[in-house]
């Protein structure tokens, strides 16, 4: 009796100093105006994060390629109606869903996620959000790739709409740097925030249909020996798959190096070696690949926080494919 009384009174012990770490967080910069914390799953679900880093890893240890497509799709979920999972809904006879635009329908990882979903409500049902958990995956992914180890704060909530009309807020493959400052501008990025998360391209392709336009002119911006590389590529056809750079599966800074060189695969990507607005913060990037770390990871944890729904307009999907 004696050893369960002391038994309790360390649990309660421990639950008191967890609740004090949890509360004194949001009070000194851990937590957000916007409603998310460093430490939101601490009590509620603590093994989250171990969660998703774990199925992550395993899985990208099977198949590389899909860190780029995490990263891409936590991206396109963020510009659409904000970070809220919507892009992960299907779609059903009575609605198009985001994930059928033209724009996402090459993006993957989806199982990735729906296999952390399992797990998580398995261990915490209704807890664990999955706007949370694919912002988590991309972050791990990242690292996993050779990037930047960074934090973020969590509790999102999932969004309840998932319409293919919004993505036409998705920047485009051929917009020029005036246009993506502008793009990215409205949602209180930065020129050079935009330059650093155009740096995820420095993981995964592009397909023909994305850069066949480039071809069917002289464009001054491209190089020319690297032109014939590309038309290589497309003629195989509209889905053929061109690496952004030489090393598609490492977080690294030879993106920047292959703008430089002219060998830059989208317009929207060489436009920014092409622009003096934005030409400097490829050339930094390109010789610093620490202050593209830093920089890229300081702006994806800002696009993390974009529009994010709370209790009020958002809620916890049990299944990230459809509404509860």
């Amino acid at each position: 009796m004696v050893y369960k009384s002391s038994m309790k009174k360390v649990m309660a012990s421990l639950l008191t100093v967890f609740l004090l770490i949890e509360v004194i967080s949001c009070g000194f910069g851990f937590g957000g105006n916007n409603g998310l914390n460093m430490n939101y799953y601490l009590m509620r679900c603590p093994f989250a994060e171990s969660v998703v880093k774990n199925i992550v890893n395993r899985a990208l240890q099977n198949d590389p390629t899909l860190a780029a497509g995490l990263i891409r799709m936590h991206f396109h979920d963020c510009f659409v109606e904000g970070c809220d999972g919507s892009i992960l809904i299907d779609s059903t006879k009575d609605n198009t869903a985001e994930k059928d635009s033209p724009a996402n329908l090459s993006l993957k990882g989806y199982e990735i996620i729906d296999e952390i979903k399992e797990e998580l409500e398995r261990q915490c049902p209704g807890v664990v959000s999955c706007a949370d958990v694919l912002a988590m995956a991309a972050r791990d992914a990242v690292f996993f790739a050779g990037g930047p180890v960074y934090d973020i704060p969590n509790g999102r909530k999932d969004g309840r709409r998932s319409k293919i009309q919004d993505t036409i807020n998705l920047p485009s493959p051929t917009f020029n740097a005036s246009e993506l400052i502008r793009q990215f501008g409205k949602r209180g990025f930065s020129a050079q925030e935009m330059v650093a998360l155009s740096g995820a391209h420095t993981l995964g392709v592009a397909r023909c249909a994305s850069f066949k336009d480039r071809l069917s002119q002289v464009d001054p911006t491209l190089d020319t020996g690297f032109a014939k590389t590309l038309s290589k590529t497309c003629s195989s056809g509209d889905n053929a798959q061109q690496p952004f750079d030489a090393t598609s599966n490492d977080f690294d800074n030879v993106y920047f190096n292959a703008l430089q060189r002219k060998n830059g695969v989208l317009t929207s990507g060489q436009t920014l070696f092409a622009s003096p607005q934005t030409r400097n913060f490829v050339n930094g990037y390109a010789f610093n690949q620490a202050m593209f770390f830093f920089d890229f990871q300081r702006a994806m944890v800002k696009m993390g926080q974009f529009d994010v729904k709370l209790d009020s307009n958002g809620e916890v999907r049990e299944n990230c494919r459809k509404l509860n």
